[in-house]
Parts: structure tokens; sequence; C-alpha cells
């Protein structure tokens, strides 16, 4: 365990939550230019909106913990963080190279959740598969939500 920091200055945390801040402006300036509004109600900038601030308050409350004396942290799990990497990367490569949404969120459950220690790969496959395939019905069917096509998007 590494030992607990006597300054009050944990710099890790600081980069993060300068990192969070970054990520809430860019977020922030891309609803600002988004061009679609709605009608009534709430438009999609107004989640964009609600993201940033998320982000901004992550921020906030990850330089507030910096700040601390006497924060502890834990060394990094870089097999879990290799497992969630591969994880994102296929999510959007299923979806960049046309496989679709059902296939990329099926290998994102799975690939998570051995990140998070489970080893029944197989079960974490067909579990994934079945909630992509209710999100897919529910936004592209309930909803009428484009969702990222691939062969099997095209089948049902």
């Amino acid at each position: 365990m590494l030992q607990p920091t006597k300054t009050g200055l944990h710099r890790p945390t600081v980069i993060i939550g300068i990192a969070l801040f970054a990520i809430a402006a860019i977020t922030f300036n891309d609803a600002r230019g988004m061009n679609i509004r709605a009608g009534y109600g709430m438009g999609a900038d107004a989640a964009s909106y609600f993201v940033a601030a998320f982000f901004a308050v992550l921020g906030v409350g990850h330089l507030i913990a910096a700040f601390r004396p006497g924060l502890e942290a834990e060394q990094a799990d870089w097999s879990a963080f290799a497992w969630v990497a591969l994880a994102l990367t296929s999510l959007v490569l299923s979806i960049w190279l046309g496989g679709g949404f059902i296939l990329g969120s099926t290998l994102l459950f799975a690939f998570t959740a051995r990140a998070f220690g489970r080893k029944a790969i197989i079960a974490d496959v067909l579990l994934g598969f079945v909630l992509a395939l209710g999100i897919f019905f529910l936004f592209n069917k309930l909803l009428t939500l484009a969702l990222p096509m691939g062969p099997l998007e095209r089948l049902l």
C-alpha cells in the first residue's frame, strides 16, 4: 500500500480533476455548436449540457479530494485497465468497421465484466447480447432512434 500524502496535495487526483474540466469544456463547446433544437421539451443539446455539468462537478470533487491531507491511493490494476480499454476499443471498432451496435455492445459488456473479475466469458457474451438486443429494440423500434447498423441489425 502506498503512503498517504502529507503535503495535502495529491498530484494524480489534481491531474484527473483538470482532465475532467477539459472534457467538460469540450462537451460544453460541442453542445453550443449543435443546430438541432427541440420544438418543445429538451433537445439533444440539453443532454450534452448535462454531461458537461456532470464532468465539471466530478472535476470539482477531484480537486477538493486532491487537497485533503492523508489521501491514500491504491496501486493501479493494469489488467483491469487493459480489459476496459479493450472493451471500449472493441465497441468503437465494431461500429467503425460496420459490425453494428449489438456486436459492439456485446463485446463492451463481456470485456468490462472480465475487467471486474468475472471469468465466465461465454455467459457474459450471451448476457451482453441479450442486453444489447433489448437496448437496440428499445431505441430503434420503440423510440425510433437510429443506432449504428451492422449485419445483425439489418436482419431485425
